[in-house]
């Protein structure tokens, strides 16, 4: 049985970056779309959607196609001696990607919410545009961009498929807590597999009952079937 802590500070690592990379992203296009008035807003919004409903080998493909030495973005990192591809900035890369349709959903639905009449009174008084949005939107929504945020670290932290396509299996570097349950199941440490599925377990079931907590109107709609 190996040792349970490499692999799940790697995995927590790879999650933390992950997620702040998906948040600054998701809600930056969440916004953007929450505001583009357009025929062509939901088609956008279904392909930046799609890495959430896609097998997650053909997301691995994909980015491997496009980080592989072979890529356009590859070929180009690699004249600066940057290598991705069977690293933890890759494992990071591939959880970044899956994870972002996670903030990208939440983050559009709490934008979606905000009432346009206080965004409006802001901008009456004065008040700048930049200024409207961190002083008024976005505290507006950042119970349900919080919500998605959460989401998001879980989906990160249970990433495999292109996780493993792009960053490989290298214990110590890039073999997350998935990929370890894997590698233990295929050697037939039952014992140690055990302990990483409990591990991971308990911590996306905090995470999702965090999230549901967090959504809007959650407890006081429940509250109200009770009654």
């Amino acid at each position: 049985m190996g040792s349970i802590w490499v692999p799940l500070l790697l995995s927590l690592k790879v999650a933390g970056w992950a997620t702040v990379l998906a948040t600054g992203l998701g809600v930056a296009c969440a916004y953007g779309l929450s505001r583009w008035q357009s025929r062509w807003c939901d088609l956008v919004d279904a392909l930046l959607t799609l890495p959430m409903v896609l097998p997650p080998t053909v997301v691995g493909y994909y980015l491997l196609v496009l980080l592989g030495r072979r890529g356009w973005l590859g070929a180009w990192l690699a004249q600066w001696n940057i290598e991705l591809v069977f690293t933890w900035q890759g494992a990071v890369i591939a959880a970044t990607v899956v994870a972002f349709p996670m903030v990208l959903k939440a983050a559009r639905a709490a934008f979606l919410d905000v009432d346009h009449k206080l965004e409006d009174a802001a901008a009456v008084l004065g008040v700048a545009r930049s200024a409207v949005f961190f002083r008024v939107t976005l505290p507006l929504a950042a119970r349900g961009i919080l919500a998605g945020v959460l989401l998001a670290f879980a989906r990160a932290l249970g990433e495999f498929g292109a996780t493993l396509m792009v960053a490989g299996s290298i214990p110590g570097r890039t073999q997350t807590l998935s990929i370890s349950i894997y590698e233990a199941v295929q050697a037939g440490d039952d014992g140690y597999a055990n302990v990483l599925v409990l591990v991971t377990s308990v911590t996306c079931v905090v995470v999702l009952c965090l999230a549901a907590w967090l959504v809007p109107g959650t407890r006081r709609r429940a509250g109200g079937l009770r009654g």
